[in-house]
């Protein structure tokens, strides 16, 4: 049986002794005459559940129950009132009491009320531990006790706790800005419904409006017959990602304004008004204050969009976190190609703290990946990370000058080796060019939507 903290609040000594009496066998029960002490006491240690008298001296049970909402919305609070006046108990109830009992009360009364409440306690209690479950299997890039990291996931706790406020996200690539989102959702009140996610550099320009709002049948040529919901709406309750924010064209910036002011949208082709109350989340990698000086974001969309602002630190501001995590990986990938590992050698580890890890988690998580399916031994070796200390360590040379990894007599994963290269040059190109896509494409001779598509693909 759970046991849980209940904190007593009345002046009459015979109240909290038969409160004291009657509930303490199964739970931690502490008793006050005011509720001055009890807000003290509340400041080191906060109860579960709060049986509160309207009528005591000095604060009131009202201005008590007022301070203890502002302290911790959490906390159950049922108000004890000598007589039902209306007024004083609808009051309360506004305050955000969650029931009331009047004296003299009869105790089977009293308990079905705090039975009720801590039954709602005891369901928040079990919610919290599975979201906290999911979150520590499903987003390891927040792995470690690093205080910069545990800064930012105190803080996206507290911006969870609003179930509609937006908020932007800003990081390197590779940080694990979707996972922030995730994390925000997870931890809301909306974690029950969907969470959608959208890359906007993913779409072309033409479509993203569509794939927002949905459009109905005959809206374009091409447009399903039935018609589409769009992803504001398959997310209706819960939460849409807009990863890449800061590709959205300014035609698409001004309808997501729209909907971002009062919840309102039009299907493409539709001239029938509708409504949701979905959160978004968006994230960028990019300056957007910097495009709105040059016309390229709207200034009004960017302050709907950042009423909460949480910055993701690169891995390399964390470096006491890089073996940490690179463990949980070596373990999901040990499962994974079915090879348990015993960890790293001492090379290794100090390899992988002193390397610059310039894809951040992504980067390290493909690292690791590569290794435990290449590695022979039992613990993964400076060689099969193939890094030193933030240099990678020189190839073979081909025979028209190229770089290429040595043909190994038990062979090679050729596949895996075109993917690498792939993977070096798109983060390269990427790196030099600021984050600018466009520029990266053209270090790549690749036009620009060849190379967000192939960019997504390699999970850059």
């Amino acid at each position: 049986m759970t046991v849980f903290k209940l904190f007593v609040i009345d002046d009459e000594e015979s109240i909290r002794d038969a409160a004291q009496l009657f509930f303490g066998k199964d739970h931690e029960v502490t008793t006050f005459e005011s509720a001055e002490a009890a807000l003290t006491a509340m400041a080191s240690r906060s109860p579960d559940l709060v049986l509160l008298d309207i009528g005591l001296p000095g604060m009131s049970g009202l201005e008590a129950l007022m301070a203890i909402r502002r302290t911790d919305p959490d906390i159950k609070v049922i108000m004890i009132t000598a007589y039902e006046d209306i007024e004083t108990v609808v009051s309360a109830m506004r305050h955000g009491a969650d029931d009331y009992v009047l004296k003299p009360f009869r105790m089977e009364i009293l308990e079905t009320s705090i039975n009720n409440a801590l039954e709602k306690i005891r369901l928040r209690k079990e919610i919290q531990i599975l979201q906290e479950s999911y979150l520590r299997e499903h987003l390891p890039c927040f792995i470690g006790d690093s205080s910069t990291i545990q800064e930012v996931m105190d803080f996206v706790t507290a911006v969870a706790k609003s179930p509609d406020t937006p908020v932007l996200v800003s990081g390197e690539t590779g940080t694990g800005k979707e996972l922030i989102a995730k994390t925000i959702h997870y931890k809301s009140p909306n974690h029950a419904k969907a969470f959608v996610a959208l890359n906007c550099a993913a779409i072309p320009e033409e479509l993203i409006e569509s794939e927002l709002f949905g459009y109905e049948k005959g809206a374009f040529s091409g447009a399903g017959a039935a018609g589409k919901k769009g992803m504001i709406e398959e997310a209706a309750g819960g939460t849409l990602f807009l990863d890449e924010v800061g590709d959205l064209s300014l035609g698409a910036q001004a309808k997501l304004l729209r909907f971002l002011e009062n919840g309102e949208y039009y299907r493409v082709g539709s001239s029938r008004k509708r409504c949701v109350n979905t959160r978004i989340v968006s994230a960028t990698n990019r300056n957007l204050e910097e495009m709105i000086e040059n016309s390229r974001f709207r200034r009004d969309l960017f302050h709907r969009l950042a009423v909460i602002t949480v910055s993701v630190p690169s891995l390399n501001q964390r470096p006491e976190d890089i073996v940490p995590m690179a463990k949980f990986f070596l373990v999901e990938y040990g499962k994974k190609f079915n090879k348990p590992m015993g960890g790293f050698s001492p090379d290794a580890e100090d390899a992988l703290r002193r390397h610059h890890w310039s894809g951040n988690v992504r980067e390290l998580k493909n690292c690791i990946e590569r290794a435990v399916l290449l590695g022979k031994g039992s613990e993964l070796s400076l060689d099969d990370l193939g890094i030193l200390g933030g240099i990678l360590p020189p190839p073979a040379c081909g025979p028209d000058g190229f770089s290429l990894p040595p043909l190994m007599p038990e062979g090679v994963d050729l596949g895996e080796i075109i993917a690498s290269v792939e993977k070096a040059y798109f983060l390269e190109a990427i790196k030099i060019s600021a984050q600018n896509a466009s520029e990266a494409a053209r270090h790549l001779g690749m036009n620009y939507y060849a190379f967000r598509r192939r960019r997504e693909k390699l999970g850059l």
